[in-house]
Order: C-alpha cells, then sequence, then structure tokens
C-alpha cells in the first residue's frame, strides 16, 4: 500500500470515528493516541505529487467546499486556490474591511483536525500576539485574524495569516538549483536562525518541520490588483518581474526577506504532541533514533538547509533498500561505510573555495553535532564567521 493510499485510509478511519465520537464518548488517552497517529502522517511523504486533494475529503469531518467568491465570516472574499495539505486548505482572500490581501487556512472538521487547530492556534497566538514585542517576531509569519465556518461537513477552524510569496522550493523551481547567490544564502539562513532563536527562547516553540517548503519569500507583486490564475504562478512571475528584471536585481537578491512558515506541526518545548516529527531529508538523528528531541531538532534542520540552498543537493537522501524502507532504518545493516568529509565533498564535488569549504563547514558541523545538548543554539549559530564572510 503506498504511503498516499495510507492517508487516505486513515482519513477514512478518522471520519467513521468522528460519526461515533459524536455518539460515544472516546477517553482521552484514545483522542490523544489518534491525534498523534495523524500527526505523524503529515511528515511521511515530505511533497504530495498529487496537483489537488482527494475529493472522497469532502465529507462530513474532512475539507470545507469553498468557491472563488465565497465570502468567510463577513470579510473575506475567495479569489483563488494557494494550495492544500492533509489537514486544510489554504485560499487567497481579500479582505473587505482592509483591502488587504490574506491567506485563510480552513481546516478539516474532523475531532482529531480541530484539536490540532486549536494546538496551532494556540502557537500562533504567542508567536505573533500583541505581547509578543520582540523584533524577531517578523521573522515568524503573523496570525491576523481567527473565526470558524458552520458547514455541510463540520465546523471548521480558520486561521487567517499575512500573504507571503511563494516558498524557497517554488525559487528553485523557478530558477535552477541552486538557484541563489552564496550572499544571498548567506541573508536567508541568517533570517531563518533568527526567526528560530525567538521561537526557541522568547515563545519557547520548537517548530519541527523546517525545510524549503516551510521559508516563504516576502514578494509584493507590482500591481496591486490579483489576476486570476493560479497563485504560486502569479508570485513566481513577480519574482521574476520585480528582481531579474530590476536593474538593481543583484542588490535586491542579496537582500530579498524571508520568512519561517507553518506551525501545523510545532509543538512547546514542555509539550509534544509527536514522537515523529521532521520530513525525512531534514530529520535530526535523535529523532531518527527515538530519542526525545528540543531545539537542537530544528538545528539540525537548519543545516540540511544551508547546505541544500548552497549546493543544490540535498545533505542526506533516504533512499530504499532490500532489507530496509525509508521509514525504518538500521544502520547496522549498512555494511561498508565510505568516509568522506564534509570539507572534502564540498571542495571535490561543488567546487567551492578552500576558505569558504572550511568556514561552512565548520558552521554546519556545529548544527550536525551528534549530541543535541552540544549542537550550537540558534543564537550561537547567528554569531558564526560564515555569515558574515
Amino acid at each position: 500500500m503506498s504511503i498516499y493510499k495510507q492517508l487516505q485510509t486513515s482519513d477514512e478511519i478518522m471520519q467513521t470515528n468522528t460519526k461515533h465520537m459524536i455518539c460515544t464518548k472516546s477517553s482521552d488517552a484514545v483522542m490523544d493516541s489518534k491525534l498523534k497517529t495523524l500527526r505523524s502522517y503529515t511528515h511521511l511523504e515530505p511533497d504530495y505529487t498529487e496537483e489537488h486533494e482527494d475529493p472522497r475529503d469532502y465529507c462530513y469531518g474532512g475539507y470545507h467546499p469553498v468557491q472563488v467568491g465565497d465570502v468567510f465570516n463577513k470579510r473575506y472574499k475567495v479569489l483563488s486556490k494557494l494550495g492544500w495539505g492533509y489537514f486544510s486548505t489554504v485560499w487567497l482572500c481579500i479582505d473587505l474591511r482592509s483591502g488587504r490581501h490574506v491567506a485563510v487556512k480552513v481546516l478539516k472538521s474532523g475531532a482529531g483536525f480541530t484539536q490540532a487547530g486549536q494546538d496551532e492556534l494556540t502557537l500562533l497566538r504567542c508567536a505573533s500576539g500583541p505581547t509578543a514585542r520582540n523584533p524577531l517576531k517578523d521573522r515568524i509569519v503573523q496570525l491576523l485574524d481567527e473565526f470558524k465556518i458552520a458547514g455541510v461537513n463540520g465546523i471548521h477552524i480558520c486561521l487567517v495569516l499575512e500573504l507571503l510569496g511563494p516558498d524557497l522550493r517554488c525559487w528553485q523551481v523557478c530558477f535552477g538549483n541552486p538557484g541563489l547567490s552564496l550572499t544571498c544564502v548567506k541573508h536567508v539562513i541568517t533570517q531563518v536562525l533568527e526567526g528560530l532563536a525567538y521561537l526557541h527562547s522568547h515563545c519557547k516553540i520548537i517548530h519541527t518541520d523546517i525545510k524549503p517548503e516551510n521559508i516563504l519569500l516576502c514578494v509584493t507583486p507590482q500591481s496591486s490588483s490579483h489576476p486570476p490564475g493560479d497563485a504560486t504562478q502569479t508570485y513566481s512571475t513577480a519574482i521574476k518581474t520585480t528582481l531579474l528584471q530590476d536593474p538593481e536585481a543583484p542588490r535586491n537578491l542579496d537582500n530579498i526577506t524571508v520568512k519561517i512558515a507553518d506551525l501545523g506541526s510545532s509543538c512547546w518545548v514542555y509539550k509534544h504532541f509527536c514522537q515523529e516529527i521532521q520530513t525525512r531529508q531534514y530529520r535530526s538523528l535523535e529523532v531518527l533514533l527515538g530519542s526525545e528531541y528540543g531545539p537542537p531538532a530544528d538545528i539540525w534542520s537548519v543545516a540540511c538547509l544551508a547546505f541544500e540552498l548552497v549546493t543544490g543537493d540535498s545533505l542526506f537522501e533516504p533512499k530504499a533498500g532490500p532489507n530496509f524502507s525509508l521509514e525504518e532504518g538500521d544502520l547496522r545493516r549498512i555494511a561498508v561505510l565510505r568516509p568522506w568529509g564534509l570539507y572534502e565533498v564540498l571542495v571535490e564535488k561543488y567546487h567551492l573555495l578552500l576558505r569558504e569549504a572550511s568556514v561552512f563547514s565548520d558552521f554546519l558541523l556545529q548544527m550536525l553535532d551528534f549530541l543535541p545538548e552540544r549542537r550550537a543554539t540558534a543564537a550561537q549559530c547567528l554569531k558564526h564567521p560564515w555569515l558574515k564572510l
């Protein structure tokens, strides 16, 4: 059975259980177990190959049917679809009060999804609430409003988020790998680390899913009106027209602004919602081994992200073999290990200059320490000379 089919099967089970729980209350322990199972499924596949969500998920406990032109909460008019995930659909809307474009995330209505939505809402309130006066909070996507929709498939939590541009993965698709200059990569990684320093120290939040898809560019289209068509294509075009055709493009590219998005999988430092976190390519050693994790797990992911942005390749790329699967690795089954140091890889394979490779490899290795307690913190990483080189 494919992983995607497993997701569908899980959703059908969840829908059945949701209907059953209307009549008979499940224990908190059972509900918590189901919620943790749902959360873990979101990390099994880093990228959905399907362009659209499964129509069968538009049922009781599932997605809310949305049409272009609908108005949410008598305020947010739907212009187009931004995307979808296992837990929700996301829509480009215009705020009829302010005229501002926003992103509205509409979660599934099943009990497990509702609880996950409540958890995400609490985390977003902490990260972007009026009491969050830390200047680094602007490195995190901001929650603007919240409401609920009572629809044919149940009651759905809706989150209104600031509208940002496409993610770093979209950038790679548009311009190829690696697609960013070293100066730009350093600028992006600095902002990601600033966002994590804020989440880890000020909010006591672990993001748990740092990857290119969750780092969004702050790009404003030249026209205030939103043309029809796919939102991703609109913003991809905006990148090209506002940056590549601009005579100041080199300077603009090196000073691009990004924000950390999607706290849907996040948790508190002192309260975890799921043991299996992170998308595979960015999953930390302690999580792979089933050990306790904390903020250092995010730092490991940043190291993987930095390597990928510089080289265009994944630092770690899980592959299925005859004796182990993508999800069930066992180091004892690897017969021969051929060591190739990170510095040597950067010089021999990616042809970085010796000085750059030396400082960059040192930067990465401090974030990839096998022992989480010895791994550099986000604040410490920000002081590393590679970011200033």
